[in-house]
């Protein structure tokens, strides 16, 4: 997804909405763009303050650098998150960037956990997609409202959020049956 400051400027700092996807990335080097899928790829998603701080924080970062987005792509400019030439960032660029801290971080860990004669504690392979895939799992695990999850997800159908996204960790069980403790009713 891709963010515009003038997106950002028209919802008054309270939601993402109308998210675009990036479509392609030519041999040539250009991003191509559409709008989503489906109707339900056109959203509005609540910014979290944490979010909203983060955001605010790239602006002033780029406005120190002066930094300024004057790329283009089919006809969609002023992009929020951007490289160090003023042009949107590619997910590529930064899948490998999370794939060189997460070497990085392995290979010091798999150093203190030698020393310390422990297990060490490795990331596995991921990428900008599979946090998609954890954000969703954790907003599973705290909001029941199906429907709430869908919308934010962008899924047309609700099995492609419950039965793609949605996982249920042996953590998030034994909390479920934790919190149902004594609520049944069921005496003996």
């Amino acid at each position: 997804m891709y963010m515009t400051n003038e997106k950002w400027e028209q919802n008054n700092q309270d939601y993402l909405k109308e998210s675009y996807e990036e479509t392609d990335f030519t041999a040539g080097g250009y991003f191509t763009m559409s709008t989503p899928k489906t109707a339900a790829g056109k959203r509005a998603i609540p910014i979290l303050p944490e979010v909203r701080k983060a955001l605010e924080q790239e602006r002033a970062n780029q406005q120190e650098l002066e930094l300024v987005c004057e790329y283009e792509i089919d006809g969609i400019s002023d992009f929020v998150f951007l490289n160090c030439f003023g042009q949107p960032q590619n997910p590529q660029t930064v899948n490998r960037a999370i794939k060189r801290i997460s070497v990085a971080y392995n290979e010091a860990e798999l150093e203190k956990a030698e020393k310390e004669k422990r297990e060490p504690q490795l990331l596995p392979p991921f990428s900008c997609h599979n946090l998609r895939h954890t954000f969703c799992t954790r907003l599973c695990e705290n909001e029941t409202n199906l429907k709430i999850i869908q919308d934010i997800m962008g899924h047309r159908d609700i099995s492609t959020t419950m039965e793609i996204y949605a996982e249920a960790t042996k953590e998030a069980k034994a909390h479920s049956f934790a919190n149902l403790n004594g609520k049944l009713g069921i005496s003996v």
